[in-house]
């Protein structure tokens, strides 16, 4: 066991020169995406640092790296020419006393630099396949990662209440949900607010089983989620994001990726309902056009709308709606509206939002604070109460009548 942990420590150690070039990479792209806001705010300067400091870091490194492998391959190497030198000298004594004939020289003397040329490239093989075994066990240890939910087993579920019963989670040490306790009934709308980093899109993550919780107990449909595999889970869960991924692919496609085996009367249908289908049908391809990765060619409206349609197609009874609308520009954002009405029809919902106009018709709105739930009610009950929900209302009020003087 010794052994074992040394070996560990060993391969944290050799792999952190690869850490280092992926943070020279993450550096680099992050300074040429923030181009634009460098040159508005004439920063240039400060920020190219940043790159230049990474490049020094990533250099120390690779020398560190050389170090610690070119006295070996010096020693090596000089062994290796000196018995080419050797051989060519004790040939050569041969030759003059009629040992051996001239061509029996000539031929050991060619023979020896190319033997040994070979053996010194071996050993330069065998420095790039010990990296690259160090590379190989790393992934290797991904791959023998236990899944998440290994032990759980398929289940169909017949409702789709949810429920959560003192749930604690924690990042590292810092615990991000504490004794967290709730139940939503199947066919409502819970809309779940409060201040960023308050634990609601963790709270969110806890019900897909994204994360196993610390403490406490999670069910969905009277099923305990460590009881069912990932897949059988997420069967019954759709998921929009504020942050919209879309793959390079075709619009159909994008689409399709909620549900494989959909037909494409079956997308369009979805499409119309998500009220993307007048935008896709004016691309140069229609629904066959391709789009940048992520999406880039398209508005954040359009995305959002696509997001929308690929979840509807998905026709899974809980949705879970994670800030859908939170940088949707007015233009769009009835459209988005009503898309998400058709999604949420019928379904256990929960939704995570700062728009009054979002959650104040939800069947119950539960109000975090530092991990906590501190109130939970309708929302005219909760603007009854002199606490946060009401200040949270009186600011968001605020910010919508917001216009420059």
């Amino acid at each position: 066991m010794p052994y074992a942990r040394n070996r560990r420590r060993t391969q944290r150690s050799d792999l952190r020169p690869a850490r280092g070039c992926r943070q020279d990479v993450s550096v680099t792209l992050e300074y040429v995406r923030g181009v634009p806001i460098v040159k508005a705010y004439g920063q240039e300067g400060v920020a190219i640092e940043g790159v230049r400091r990474a490049y020094r870091n990533s250099k120390t490194v690779n020398l560190n790296i050389e170090k610690g492998y070119i006295p070996f391959y010096c020693l090596h190497a000089i062994a290796l020419h000196a018995a080419s030198v050797g051989i060519v000298a004790t040939a050569a004594v041969f030759a003059i006393n009629g040992a051996i004939t001239v061509p029996i020289f000539l031929m050991l003397a060619v023979f020896s630099f190319i033997i040994f040329g070979q053996i010194e490239q071996v050993h330069i093989n065998i420095h790039m396949l010990e990296m690259l075994d160090k590379a190989m066990d790393k992934l290797d240890d991904i791959k023998h990662a236990e899944p998440l939910a290994s032990e759980g087993k398929d289940i169909t579920l017949t409702h789709f209440d949810i429920e959560m019963q003192g749930v604690i989670f924690s990042y590292d040490s810092r615990t991000v949900l504490n004794d967290v306790s709730f139940s939503i009934p199947q066919h409502t709308t819970t809309a779940v607010v409060g201040a960023s980093g308050s634990g609601k899109t963790t709270l969110c993550n806890q019900i897909a089983r994204f994360y196993d919780a610390d403490e406490g107990i999670i069910t969905v449909g009277g099923v305990d989620v460590r009881d069912m595999t990932s897949d059988s889970l997420l069967t019954n869960i759709s998921m929009v994001f504020q942050r919209v991924y879309l793959f390079h692919d075709s619009v159909r496609n994008n689409i399709r990726f909620g549900n494989p085996d959909a037909s494409d009367a079956d997308i369009e249908r979805v499409a119309k309902a998500a009220k993307c289908h007048d935008f896709i049908a004016a691309l140069p391809e229609g629904y066959d056009t391709i789009i940048g990765e992520g999406g880039s060619s398209l508005s954040g409206g359009e995305k959002q709308r696509i997001s929308i349609a690929r979840a509807m197609l998905k026709d899974a009874p809980i949705v879970i709606l994670d800030e859908a609308t939170a940088s949707i520009d007015p233009e769009n954002e009835h459209l988005i509206q009503q898309a998400l009405s058709a999604l949420t029809q019928d379904r256990t919902v929960i939704v995570i939002a700062h728009r009054l106009s979002t959650i104040e018709h939800a069947d119950q709105i539960l109000v975090m604070d530092s991990g906590r739930i501190a109130q939970r009610g309708t929302h005219q009950q909760l603007l009854a109460q002199e606490d946060i929900y009401r200040r949270f209302v009186d600011i968001r009020s605020q910010a919508e009548g917001w216009r420059i003087g």
